[in-house]
């Protein structure tokens, strides 16, 4: 399972730890992040976080911001 956190100026926006999946709006095309994806620091444009749960997608939408992945661990930062 993957560790998802979006956070904002204003505090946490979001936070889950059993995400199988997570869609970014990577600022050079979309892209997913699985279990065990290789760390990575990108630049997000608007669009929408989807986090892919046992109970179904949660899709939360963004104007920009920075993600960061690391040991299963997907930190957005972002503004809403």
């Amino acid at each position: 399972m993957i560790k998802v956190r979006i956070v904002t100026p204003q505090g946490t926006l979001f936070a889950c730890d059993n995400a199988s999946g997570v869609f970014l709006p990577g600022s050079y095309g979309p892209f997913e992040v699985l279990k065990g994806h290789a760390p990575i620091i990108s630049s997000l444009d608007a669009g929408e976080v989807r986090c892919v749960l046992p109970e179904g997608t949660k899709a939360v939408r963004i104007a920009s911001g920075f993600v960061e992945v690391k040991d299963d661990a997907v930190t957005v930062c972002a503004e809403v």
